[in-house]
């Protein structure tokens, strides 16, 4: 998979920006505040409809656009995936309402002409980021770590994007009456319709979860182990808020760098026990006024050598943990589909020492494309940027560098 052409309007601090793009590496070369983390911003919207910056789509709209009543962002990209080529656009709309001077930002997606859904679009263009602000992954809530699962899940499992709007959706509306009949009263069977579609939603993606974890932990720990010279062994560690994993009577909860083997476990044998565990907590839930198990609640933490990176780890094991775990997302990617995905790292060459840009520099010979962005070309070898398209981005103006 690689993108062919990239066009933003009024995107970021891009007014105007036509870009196409070789099947290589790209190097994106400027000053801070240039535009260069912007580029890549654009390419893994297009690739997930959410911004690694911002959970506000309106602050993704050109600034002095954003000024007028309506104001449209667009992003479009050519990009070929199996030998095809398809077009992809997205609107990012603010524009007028009803209420004195208010305004609302909506979201349009086109696929090949076709407006669709994000949740059916989403995974047709593939892409991996690395920024230095992830770190908030692995030292962050658990709802950093749990956004970075979807986004990365939401491209590759066909149906999981929606399926993980239901289940929020399921729970916005179990908890409404969960509150309501802590504060009213009334009668609890009423939860019996929410929580059958609370646990139809949610066994499927903690399955999902379950696979994909597995399978992530597979490729990162051997990156991860290269990476350290075989000095540390990385975990992930799930821990679901509802475990289906069939605890002994009597037993304590595993300790943290205990392995949970949760790979035999089956839909219906999840879909049974979460039905339990949601009937058994019901006085209690309904006493809070809010759901307390399920996957909005899933944790995922990060051992090396059974220390748990987020609250005992380095910065350089954060950094290379973190590395890791992106490449085995690329991997993974590739594994799933049989595509690679569009590689996107900023300035991660000044995050690390001279042995991991080398050993970095060595796997992106092996996707179809990869932006990187550096405020020092001098990061890389001779080598790799004469391999590479070097362009040079200077207050929203990218030129190609001979």
């Amino acid at each position: 998979m690689h993108l062919k052409h990239l066009s933003l309007t009024n995107f970021r601090n891009f007014a105007r920006l036509d870009l196409d793009v070789p099947r290589r590496a790209v190097l994106l070369v400027g000053s801070n505040a240039q535009g260069k983390t912007s580029i890549l911003e654009a390419v893994y919207f297009l690739a997930t409809f959410a911004s690694f910056q911002t959970h506000t789509d309106r602050q993704l709209v050109n600034f002095v656009a954003a000024q007028e009543n309506l104001a449209v962002a667009r992003l479009v990209a050519d990009f070929v995936r199996g030998g095809r080529s398809h077009h992809l656009e997205v609107r990012i709309i603010v524009e007028p309402v009803g209420v004195l001077n208010g305004q609302r930002t909506r979201k349009e997606i086109l696929l090949d002409g076709v407006k669709r859904p994000s949740s059916e679009i989403i995974g047709q263009f593939n892409a991996a980021l690395y920024i230095p602000q992830m770190s908030q992954v692995l030292e962050g809530g658990p709802e950093e770590r749990r956004r970075n699962l979807n986004l990365t899940l939401a491209q590759i499992i066909p149906g999981y994007a929606q399926t993980l709007g239901v289940y929020q959706k399921t729970l916005e509306q179990r908890n409404a009456l969960l509150k309501q009949l802590a504060e009213r009263g009334g009668d609890p069977a009423q939860l019996d319709f929410w929580d059958g579609n609370l646990v139809e939603s949610g066994a499927q993606i903690i399955l999902w979860r379950i696979q994909a974890i597995q399978e992530l932990e597979r490729l990162a720990t051997r990156t991860h182990l290269s990476l350290t010279r075989g000095k540390e062994v990385l975990r992930l560690a799930y821990d679901p808020a509802y475990d289906p994993l069939p605890r002994p009577s009597g037993q304590f909860a595993l300790k943290l760098d205990t392995p949970a083997d949760r790979s035999g476990l089956d839909l219906p044998t999840i879909k049974k026990g979460f039905t339990e565990a949601l009937k058994k907590l019901r006085p209690e839930e309904i006493s809070r006024g809010i759901t307390t198990i399920g996957p909005h609640r899933d944790e995922l933490r990060f051992l090396a050598n059974g220390i748990n990176l987020g609250l005992y780890g380095s910065r350089g094991q954060m950094r290379t943990t973190l590395l890791a775990l992106k490449l085995a997302e690329v991997a993974w990617m590739k594994e799933k589909t049989g595509e690679w995905p569009v590689v996107l790292l900023d300035e991660v060459m000044a995050e690390l020492d001279q042995d991991r840009r080398a050993d970095l520099l060595s796997t992106l010979s092996d996707p179809d494309q990869a932006l990187l962005t550096t405020t020092d070309e001098h990061f890389f070898t001779p080598t790799f940027l004469q391999d590479s398209t070097l362009w040079q981005v200077h207050n929203g103006a990218v030129t190609a560098r001979g």
